[in-house]
């Protein structure tokens, strides 16, 4: 398998991945097989990262992913980057209900130096054309906002996306922006959300908005996915900076729409020996939800389990009433907070450890074997500890000279010369 290193990215990647700010890429999962390339005509090309096309190399072109293109265009040529090759062009084109069989244009050429010039050039005049039509649009006073505009490869033709409430008559705007501009004009109108995606911008999670990276069909959201989730019907916190509701609303309701079965209806009272309750409120995820003796405010709040509240509701529909809505008396055990940077802390290595034995041999296996015990609390427990740990190891201090005195000395030893010698001076 060959590996390239693309421009920018950071690290190695194959050929059917591509560069992650790619918001189009269609992951290739065929292009390392043999032949793939050569099973079908059709290439996928995509334009200044909002628009996709599909062209035919009719010309038989040595063409990869990545590659820069010259296509058919009306009139002239446009440039492009090839996005995907082979087999799985046929299934994107059925995705997008493309038929093989409808005319199809096709690729000129890799792109050379001199459309790479024409292309520079064009890019280059998009925000002042933006800004000037812009102008043009509130002289002739259009209710209309021009989002985005997009030249076309060779700059012969312009597309200007626009945003507007109602039908805009934009015959006479047409006119003067060709006039001024000298291109061909061609409108076509966006909804909010695409121009959102086209702008881009950070959104409140502090990530780039999904619109502008990688989100490329949008589906309707609706407030009834805040109130699944238990979310405050506040406009100005649900809404995104495209003035509709995030996006991000519909990505965890399926998960909330679940475990909400799993829950008794809101409607349904609760009769107890000691009195009746009413739903306050629920934590869906944990399974939790609260009754309150009043319906209108919190009093006299209990927290039970669904599982629970199904047992009240059965009990009730018997004709039984249990003597209370808790199932005993069991205290909720306060849990200890966790530090979850405790070990990244940098005095880490600076805690006070008991003090290390001299000896060797018996002393180290026998210290393996102990377990540490039990930090003492208070300060009366505190100084015991500290003299039990002193006189402890002041006996090991004690035993280990004694062992070192009965030791027998290397000049004591049998063989020694000066042992002899002594021997017969006396």
């Amino acid at each position: 398998m060959d590996y390239k290193l693309h421009k920018g990215s950071g690290g190695l990647c194959c050929k059917g991945c591509s560069r992650h700010n790619n918001k189009l890429n269609t992951y290739d999962w065929l292009a390392d097989i043999p032949g793939n390339a050569e099973e079908s005509d059709m290439v996928e090309v995509q334009f200044k990262n909002t628009r996709k096309g599909y062209f035919r190399n009719s010309n038989k072109i040595p063409i990869e992913k990545g590659d820069v293109v010259a296509v058919e265009a009306s009139p002239g040529h446009d440039i492009g980057v090839v996005t995907l090759t082979g087999r799985l062009v046929l299934l994107q084109m059925k995705k997008a209900n493309l038929k093989p069989e409808m005319e199809i244009r096709r690729i000129y050429r890799k792109a050379k130096p001199v459309d790479m010039e024409k292309y520079t050039e064009a890019k280059a005049k998009e925000h002042h054309t933006m800004i000037r039509t812009r102008q043009i649009a509130l002289n002739l006073n259009l209710n209309m906002k021009i989002g985005d505009v997009e030249y076309q490869g060779d700059g012969t033709k312009a597309i200007f996306y626009y945003i507007a409430d109602e039908r805009v008559d934009f015959r006479q705007l047409i006119k003067v922006l060709a006039e001024t501009f000298m291109v061909r004009i061609e409108m076509k109108q966006i909804g909010a959300r695409q121009e959102a995606g086209r702008i881009g911008g950070i959104g409140p999670c502090g990530r780039e908005l999904c619109c502008a990276t990688w989100m490329t069909n949008f589906i309707s959201v609706s407030t009834n996915a805040a109130r699944y989730q238990d979310f405050s019907l506040n406009p100005q916190k649900l809404a995104g900076q495209c003035a509709k509701l995030k996006c991000c609303l519909n990505y965890e309701v399926n998960c909330y729409v679940e475990a909400q079965k799993h829950l008794p209806s809101r409607e349904i009272e609760l009769e107890t020996k000691d009195g009746t309750f009413y739903f306050f409120k629920a934590d869906i995820l944990s399974n939790q939800i609260s009754y309150s003796t009043d319906k209108n405010f919190a009093a006299n709040l209990v927290t039970i389990s669904g599982k629970r509240a199904f047992e009240i509701i059965g009990m009730n529909r018997k004709g039984l009433k249990p003597d209370s809505l808790s199932e005993g008396t069991v205290k909720p055990v306060s849990k200890k907070p966790v530090d979850l940077l405790e070990q990244e802390s940098l005095t880490r290595f600076d805690k006070r450890r008991g003090n290390k034995d001299i000896g060797k041999g018996n002393n180290n296996r026998n210290r393996k074997k102990k377990k540490k015990s039990s930090q003492p609390q208070g300060e009366e427990q505190q100084k015991q500890y500290n003299q039990q740990n002193q006189q402890q190891s002041r006996q090991r201090q004690d035993n280990w000279q004694q062992r070192k005195r009965d030791r027998p000395q290397k000049n004591d030893k049998p063989g020694n010369n000066n042992a002899g010698r002594e021997k017969q001076g006396e």
